[in-house]
């Protein structure tokens, strides 16, 4: 028996997969840190802050890209999800004490150093992000791969 020929569909139907895969991830990202900080009533320092600036939209320009299914949707996304990543493994660089406290650019507020919760007992809350961004960027790399095909 002969292996079944791939089709230019079932390319389309992965891709989709994917970029629907990156949109899950960056809407429970964006879900759980509103739990967090509005339900859980736990502030978010500067770091958090600026990790939302870029998960936020993810959430937006993914979806815009799912619904028609755009693949153009990764060279906006990327960059959000990328510089997301550079953040929150700054975040938990600083957490791990590797950069001192002192590069910290929480000045006031709730200090980016502190570990105010762990999920599975050894997940910060950066750590969840940094996972989250590494994850959506990996996908999205992925797509980037196999559009340039």
């Amino acid at each position: 028996m002969s292996p079944k020929r791939r089709t230019p569909a079932d390319k389309l139907d992965t891709d989709w997969l994917l970029l629907l895969a990156a949109w899950l991830i960056a809407t429970s990202a964006s879900l759980g840190s509103l739990f967090f900080s509005e339900i859980m009533e736990l502030p978010p320092c500067s770091l958090c802050w600026y990790q939302r600036v870029f998960m936020f939209p993810l959430v937006v320009v993914l979806s815009t890209g799912l619904l028609p299914f755009d693949l153009r949707v990764v060279r906006y996304a990327l960059p959000l999800s990328a510089l997301g990543t550079a953040v929150a493994l700054y975040h938990v660089l600083l957490q791990a004490g590797i950069i001192p406290e002192s590069a910290a650019p929480c000045t006031q507020g709730v200090s980016c150093s502190d570990v105010d919760l762990l999920v599975f007992g050894f997940a910060s809350i950066p750590v969840l992000s940094l996972i989250g961004f590494c994850v959506i960027t990996g996908l999205l790399l992925a797509l980037f791969r196999r559009s340039s095909r």
